[in-house]
């Protein structure tokens, strides 16, 4: 395959090649070609099936090389209604890549729908002066050069206008169309080889700087990104739908102050809460996203001031798993999570499987294009009811134990907490605890890690019959569990507590819920609306003391809920809380969720939308606090929901 050089390598690579064609061309006949090559056809000089096609030896030294115009930062706006993603126009005055026979240039490009129909490529081509480029093999697939192809064919090209401003070459937008290719969200590798013109003359990919690009994650990494080079070129994607990234939303949810729209996700594409590493690199899951629509575990990062999504791993389905849902970040940096499938079925049902959790980390092997798929690893599969089916992990600790829960499993089939840990022979499950459904709790729904190793979660039901907030202390090699409250259901606590965290002070924070009606007692706060209560267990004198510092009340409109999603604790011990305030507002026929935002607790409005649900929180080492929807974004529409990834900075 044809490997991309450095760029301060060229001159050095441009007198050795020249010495070697030298050596060629007085042993071989040559036929004279017709000008000069750009510069990275010194490449070419080495493969003797292209010594014929090059330059005459008194002609072979490379013309003086433009100096590359200045990094500009992309730009990002709304793509027209053809284009799937746009890399950013030609340069014409830099570089180009060789795409004949022998040689392959690889990008990537990112779909942000499923069911994305892709109807054609441009690019822009190197090519002497009366060529005409009339076929070259395109390949998409997963991963670059390789992993799974979805499409490859030599295609027959349309040329359009042309100029010949860059060493006597002819600067040709090239348009090719595609039949029967159709992807999901994601990012994926388009890959272009065995150029063919009359003549046979070499023909060059023109290079892009990265200047000018309007898609999510563009510039295009290529198949070798080397040091102080952005080796991607100028190309579009053409297909049905639309792309557009922005530093502050203009879409329907139209948010206020800081809150910004980093990235959109494609209708029904069903994201999950974010993870962050220590390097503030975010991490998060698309429950219908991948190349093969089961699913798909992706990286998302700032890279040179621009927000940047990379596809980790697509699931494959079945007992490989599927539907994943959020992950956790693991000592050395490897990824945790859980999916459904597996190998067994659970469930009263009898068609529910029972579900697994997995491991994802990057590869062994150095990945220079910075998009490297990861490996991933099914380390522990369900086996049946009584197991902790259908679990998710939560936490680990430093000796690289998981920690997780299960609301349906356990022995008594009300639900249960297990550990996984790592061993030379793989891992081995443990199950810490399973909940009876009586005092002690019943499905529960959170879980930390606390500071002195103790393990603190809520329950959704048991306790007083409203659900509890539980402690497991390890104990002799197993675990004992306390019950530090139990819920009443009345204004004073609410019902079914989650989304538990910690402070610095050991202090826990989680939510309740408080539903009114005309027979509930939380009727006072409104007949026709949940309210959501966020509370605090404090430790002190030997026991915990319980109260509610915040509460969510119906604001907006006469029906609906105001329901916190989840809490966060920034870097400075802020608590913030997320809400989506999941009400209807129509205008003829399209209908929103309104209300939706994100509150600083104790209670006054920080930040608002006038069309979102959020679901998540997480807070960076800066203070920066991130989350994603399921709805609004772009690809919004009505009753069909989009969801994007937002950021919000103080």
């Amino acid at each position: 395959m044809f490997r991309k050089v450095h760029r301060s390598a060229r001159l050095f690579l441009a007198i050795i090649s020249a010495s070697i064609i030298a050596i060629i061309v007085t042993f071989t006949p040559t036929s004279v070609a017709q000008n000069s090559v750009p510069p990275t056809a010194v490449q070419a000089a080495k493969m003797p099936q292209f010594a014929s096609r090059l330059a005459h030896p008194a002609k072979r030294l490379l013309p003086p090389k433009a100096q590359p115009p200045q990094r500009e930062k992309p730009r990002r706006g709304p793509l027209d209604s053809t284009t799937i993603y746009e890399n950013g126009p030609a340069n014409g005055n830099t570089d180009a890549w060789t795409i004949n026979y022998g040689f392959v240039t690889s990008d990537s490009f990112n779909v942000a729908a499923n069911s994305t129909t892709v109807t054609g490529m441009t690019f822009t081509a190197w090519l002497f002066p009366g060529d005409t480029l009339t076929s070259v093999e395109i390949s998409v697939s997963s991963s670059e050069n390789g992993g799974t192809s979805y499409f490859d064919q030599t295609v027959n090209f349309t040329q359009g206008s042309c100029t010949g401003n860059q060493y006597g070459y002819n600067i040709c937008t090239e348009t090719a169309s595609f039949t029967g290719l159709t992807l999901n969200a994601g990012t994926y590798w388009v890959n272009l080889q065995n150029a063919s013109v009359p003549s046979s003359d070499p023909v060059y990919w023109d290079e892009n700087s990265g200047a000018g690009c309007d898609s999510p994650g563009c510039p295009s990494l290529a198949s070798e990104n080397s040091v102080g080079s952005v080796p991607s070129e100028g190309f579009t994607i053409l297909g049905d739908a639309t792309t557009t990234t922005s530093t502050s939303s203009n879409f329907s949810c139209a948010f206020e102050y800081e809150l910004h729209d980093l990235h959109n996700f494609g209708s029904n594409a069903g994201p999950s809460g974010l993870a962050i590493d220590t390097a503030g690199k975010l991490y998060g899951t698309l429950a219908n996203g991948g190349s093969n629509g089961a699913g798909l575990l992706y990286g998302f990062a700032e890279r040179a001031g621009h927000w940047v999504l990379t596809s980790l791993y697509s699931f494959l389905g079945g007992s490989n798993g599927n539907s994943p849902g959020g992950v956790i970040v693991g000592p050395e940096g490897k990824l945790y999570g859980a999916a459904s499938g597996g190998l067994q079925a659970c469930g009263n049902d009898g068609a529910s499987y029972c579900g697994l959790i997995y491991e994802a980390s990057p590869s062994a092997t150095p990945c220079l294009t910075a998009m490297c798929s990861w490996n991933e690893t099914t380390i522990y599969r369900f086996a049946g009811n009584t197991d902790t089916w259908g679990g998710s992990v939560s936490a680990s600790d430093s000796a690289g134990n998981l920690y997780g829960i299960s609301y349906y499993g356990g022995a008594y089939e009300h639900g249960g907490v297990f550990e996984l840990s790592p061993s030379s022979g793989g891992w081995t499950q443990k199950i810490l605890y399973s909940f009876t459904g009586g005092n002690d709790g019943a499905g529960p729904t959170s879980l930390l890690l606390g500071h002195h190793g103790n393990l603190y979660g809520t329950t959704q039901g048991g306790g007083l019959g409203s659900g509890t907030i539980f402690q497991l202390a390890p104990s002799g090699g197993d675990w004992t569990e306390n019950v530090l409250f139990a819920f009443t259901g009345g204004t004073s606590d609410g019902y079914s507590p989650h989304g538990l965290v910690q402070d610095g002070l050991g202090n826990l924070y989680g939510i309740s819920i408080c539903s009114g009606s005309d027979s509930n007692p939380c009727d006072e706060y409104s007949r026709y609306a949940d309210v959501d209560f966020i509370f605090e267990l404090s430790p002190h004198g030997g026991g915990w003391g319980f109260g509610v510092i915040d509460d969510a009340f119906q604001s907006c409109l006469s029906y609906g809920y105001d329901a916190f999603g989840a809490l966060a604790i920034d870097a400075g011990g802020n608590l913030y809380a997320v809400y989506d305030g999941e009400h209807y507002f129509c205008t003829g026929q399209w209908c929103e969720f309104v209300c939706g935002g994100i509150t600083k607790v104790p209670h006054y409005p920080l930040i608002s939308s006038s069309a979102d649900i959020f679901w998540n929180l997480t807070s960076d080492a800066n203070g920066n606090l991130y989350g994603t929807t399921n709805a609004c974004g772009s690809f919004e529409t009505p009753f069909k929901e989009g969801g994007m990834i937002w950021q919000y900075s103080q």
